[in-house]
């Protein structure tokens, strides 16, 4: 069993001494360093480390927010570590995912993520149905306006018009154009 470091600072300007210097009081016999914002998903070392790691090795860090960017990204690391036979550990919370009591705080925050999840749903959903009762509706206006509908009804009626030709006049893409044809023949069924 090998146990493998990973330090991660935000910026270039900053030190990762303190992380480096627990980690090998913990005994890990080589530690990855990052320098990234938690928010990146491109960490070069911790893709490394993830690669490196061997059934039997420990993932050791010095704090879970070096680990993951929230709690269901740390879950989601965790869990593959753990398909992998690889454990975890984190210094400063003490989880150990090679104990039972550290996979049972490991279930714990998993939970807390789903939860989190379903909570962030159901504000968004809840959000969305108070703006349509408002007569509001998302997303990014149409580009066939009023006066181009009428222009696309009248282009289209001549003889030989194309879609392409229609929406090079309007100043629009094919896509557009055959979205608003598309409702405008809902629409008359």
């Amino acid at each position: 069993m090998t146990l493998l470091g990973y330090a991660r600072v935000s910026t270039d300007l900053q030190t990762p001494a303190l992380q480096l210097d627990a980690l090998a009081a913990a005994g890990c016999g080589r530690t990855w360093t990052d320098h990234a914002s938690g928010a990146r998903e491109a960490r070069p070392a911790l893709a490394a480390l993830l690669d490196y790691a061997r059934e039997g090795d420990t993932l050791v860090v010095w704090r879970l927010d070096r680990l993951g960017r929230s709690v269901s990204h740390l879950v989601s690391v965790v869990a593959e570590l753990q398909e992998r036979a690889v454990g975890f550990r984190s210094l400063t919370e003490a989880i150990d995912t090679t104990t039972s009591a550290g996979r049972l705080q490991l279930h714990l925050f998993a939970a807390l993520a789903e939860f989190e999840r379903d909570v962030i749903r159901a504000r968004t959903v809840a959000g969305l149905d108070a703006a349509r009762a408002r007569g509001r509706t998302g997303g990014r206006p149409t580009v066939m306006t009023g006066e181009r509908r009428v222009a696309a009804d009248e282009l289209l009626a001549k003889p030989g018009a194309t879609v392409a030709g229609v929406a090079r006049t309007l100043g629009v893409s094919r896509a557009s154009l055959r979205r608003y044809l598309e409702v405008r023949a809902a629409s008359t069924r």
